[in-house]
């Protein structure tokens, strides 16, 4: 199942982008965050709320190599809650 997500541009070289989550909160951005943030190509990840009346989530990642050391951290995020989601099922 794939986020309803916006990407968003970033000025900074190709090693910096920036996207939208809608329909989120602290929950998943905390636990992207901290995914995003175990891989040692990533040199900043953050995030925001816009308002806390809006679910919208404008998330910030810079890497050293590009893309492929965030697409591997949202793999392994989404590997470890499909394998959360088994374990709560049984």
């Amino acid at each position: 199942m794939a986020l309803p997500c916006r990407k968003t541009a970033c000025r900074t070289g190709g090693n910096c982008f920036t996207f939208t989550l809608l329909n989120e909160d602290h929950m998943l951005g905390n636990a992207l965050q901290y995914m995003v943030m175990k891989n040692p190509d990533v040199e900043f990840c953050g995030y925001c709320i816009t308002h806390p009346s809006e679910s919208k989530i404008n998330f910030q990642i810079q890497t050293r190599g590009a893309l492929p050391a965030v697409r591997r951290s949202m793999k392994e995020y989404r590997a470890q809650r499909e394998e959360e989601i088994f374990r709560d099922a049984i």
